[in-house]
């Protein structure tokens, strides 16, 4: 009998070369792995780069538009640039006759006339005088508003009471008042004193109260929790909440201050800045009228010019356009 072989256990010997090809095939699998990944490795570092590089020009482009919309650097001496030129506008006036001498007298003029008065002082003495009165008018005005603010800020009760009449003597004018200050005070200096004080304490009061009321009701709430009592509150929250608007009415304050003085200098007084102006009024001496107008416009300019800097120094923690 004749044995058939089965076909399935028939063994074939290997392939010469094909254990060689197998492992060359896979080195040159994995080199081409490696090879594809410091491509994408080369490829992500340079976009990595491209971004960092683009993400710093967008930076410096948004830096560069902000500075563009903002009001820019602040210019040295810029508080004087405005002054000069009203008085170059008004010497070209005066040099080429388009002011007449008797109208408006020429600066040199004015310059000259000043040191009249200071040699034979009486610029000094109505300097001093118009000073004190300006003084006393606006720290009785200061103290007497921020009080009232403090007691209608914090309790509506104060509000009631103190909030109604104070609005309805900021619609009234000093000036109007004057009849009846005169009538119960007289033409003494305790009349002018009360006027200016009139003057004063609104806009201390309005933008002081305006700062109470504007503090995040957040820090209350913190205080509450903290369990601070009254006074430690109003040091800690209310006087630091209500200083901006202070200061701000402040610089209101000492503008009026210096309004008020000319209008009850100029009414039956006898001495000060507006005394001496309403007598060059009567003689005509209109050299010595704008000797007082600029002595007013320097005195307000620079009071006004001292908050500005005591308010950049309180507060200097504030990010603003100013900066």
């Amino acid at each position: 009998m004749t044995t058939q072989a089965n076909p399935a256990r028939t063994s074939h010997p290997p392939v010469p070369g094909t254990a060689t090809s197998a492992t060359a095939t896979s080195a040159t699998a994995t080199a081409a792995t490696a090879t594809a990944a410091t491509a994408t490795a080369d490829v992500l570092t340079s976009g990595a780069a491209t971004s960092d590089a683009g993400g710093r020009r967008t930076g410096s482009a948004l830096r560069r538009r902000r500075r563009r919309l903002g009001p820019g650097r602040p210019i040295p001496f810029g508080a004087a640039i405005g002054p000069l030129l009203l008085l170059v506008i008004w010497a070209v006036g005066s040099v080429t006759g388009l002011l007449d001498e008797r109208t408006l007298s020429a600066p040199w003029t004015v310059v000259t006339t000043t040191g009249d008065l200071i040699s034979n002082g009486r610029l000094q003495e109505s300097l001093l005088v118009s000073t004190q009165r300006a003084g006393l008018g606006l720290a009785f005005g200061v103290l007497i508003g921020a009080v009232l603010a403090l007691l209608s800020g914090l309790s509506r009760w104060g509000e009631a009471v103190i909030d109604g009449p104070v609005q309805i003597k900021r619609a009234i004018p000093s000036l109007a008042l004057l009849p009846l200050l005169v009538l119960w005070f007289g033409i003494d200096e305790q009349m002018k004193v009360i006027t200016i004080t009139l003057g004063v304490f609104v806009p201390v009061y309005i933008h002081t109260h305006n700062g109470l009321r504007s503090i995040d009701n957040r820090y209350v709430e913190l205080a509450e929790a903290l369990r601070l009592n009254h006074a430690r509150f109003i040091r800690r929250v209310v006087l630091p909440g209500a200083l901006p608007g202070f200061l701000l009415g402040l610089r209101f304050a000492v503008v009026g201050a210096w309004l008020s003085l000319v209008v009850v200098e100029q009414i039956n007084s006898t001495s000060g800045i507006g005394y001496m102006m309403e007598l060059a009024r009567q003689y005509g001496q209109t050299d010595v009228i704008i000797v007082g107008l600029v002595l007013y416009g320097i005195l307000g300019l620079l009071s006004d010019g001292a908050v500005r800097l005591a308010q950049r120094r309180a507060l200097s923690w504030r990010r603003t356009l100013a900066d």
